[in-house]
This record gives structure tokens, C-alpha cells and sequence, in this order.
């Protein structure tokens, strides 16, 4: 079963010349309501991602309790032609909150490693050159499996490093069973 979460549009537009792409962030429909007002106060975070690590992030002005924000802002990143197919888009529409901490309302990715929607709209940018291509974006829950994976990768060598130094032995992460 899916939350409905919203929908984001956005365009993707590549200068190969200029190793450029601008990700314009349109605007959200619809989004899941975060607040006992029940509205929320959205912003857009993106982040580049090359073998699951953040390069760089963005992100758009808090447009306040609506669950329908209309942004049309460009977010520009530098990308080498050569760069260009290894790396994704991780976009996350989040709620703003003055007391307590931003929550997720739902994500998208879009990129070489996106599944679906995500890579076919990445696809098209890149057979297009230089032409914006817009898309709507279902938004979808962070799995949590995927943030303990993305953590252990990122983490593993320095807790091997931490185990030898202080000499505990430790079977390779693809050695350990899934439970």
C-alpha cells in the first residue's frame, strides 16, 4: 500500500557545452498535510548523488501553509559530459517547522540509478539537450531500510578501521546475513 504524499513537477534541462544542468522546480499538488493546521509549510531540498554520496545541495524558498506551492526556481549544478552518467538527483519535499526539526513529506529521485518515472525523465533530458523537459513526480516515503544501507555503506570502512585499531575482529559486510 501507498500514501498518497503529493506530486512535484519539475523540469531538467542539460548544456553538455557548458556542463550544466538545471533542475527548475515547478511547483507540488496535493502535498500531505504536516501541520495541526493542517497544511504545511514545504520547501524542496536537492542533492547530487554520485555512488551514494551527497556532492552538493540545494534548496528552494519555504512557501507557507499550503499544500498546493508554486515555486518556479532553477537549481543550477555543474556537470561534466563525462560526469554526467554517474551520477542522480535525490529531491525531497520538506515541511519546515520553527520548533523541532524539518520533517520529509515524501521524495523522488531522478538519474542514471532512478527506477522508472525517475530514469526516463533523466533519459529524455539527456536526448534533448539544451530543452527543458517537464515531468510530474509521484512522492514517495523514505524507506527506512534504504537509509540503514546508505548509512552502513557510507560508515563500514571507518567502523572496520575503529575494530582493527582496537584489534576485534569482524566478518566483511557481504559476509553478514540479512535478518
Amino acid at each position: 500500500e501507498s500514501i498518497d504524499l503529493g506530486e512535484i513537477m519539475f523540469s531538467l534541462c542539460y548544456l553538455p557545452t557548458a556542463g550544466r544542468m538545471t533542475l527548475t522546480v515547478i511547483k507540488c499538488r496535493n502535498l500531505k498535510a504536516m501541520d495541526i493546521t493542517g497544511a504545511s509549510d514545504p520547501y524542496v531540498k536537492v542533492s547530487l548523488m554520485c555512488e551514494g554520496r551527497r556532492l552538493k545541495k540545494r534548496k528552494t524558498t519555504t512557501k507557507k501553509n499550503t499544500l498546493n506551492p508554486v515555486y518556479n526556481e532553477a537549481i543550477i549544478f555543474d556537470i561534466p559530459p563525462e560526469n554526467v552518467d554517474q551520477v542522480s538527483l535525490s529531491i525531497a519535499v520538506m515541511d519546515y517547522d520553527r520548533v523541532g526539526h524539518n520533517e520529509v513529506i515524501g521524495v523522488c529521485r531522478t538519474g542514471i540509478d532512478a527506477e522508472g518515472l525517475g530514469r526516463d525523465h533523466w533519459n529524455e533530458m539527456l536526448a534533448y539537450p539544451r530543452k527543458p523537459i517537464t515531468h510530474w513526480h509521484p512522492l514517495v516515503e523514505v524507506k527506512s531500510s534504504k537509509i540503514f544501507s546508505l548509512i552502513l555503506n557510507v560508515l563500514a570502512p571507518h567502523i572496520y578501521g575503529l575494530l582493527r585499531i582496537m584489534k576485534i575482529s569482524a566478518a566483511p559486510i557481504d559476509q553478514v546475513e540479512d535478518h
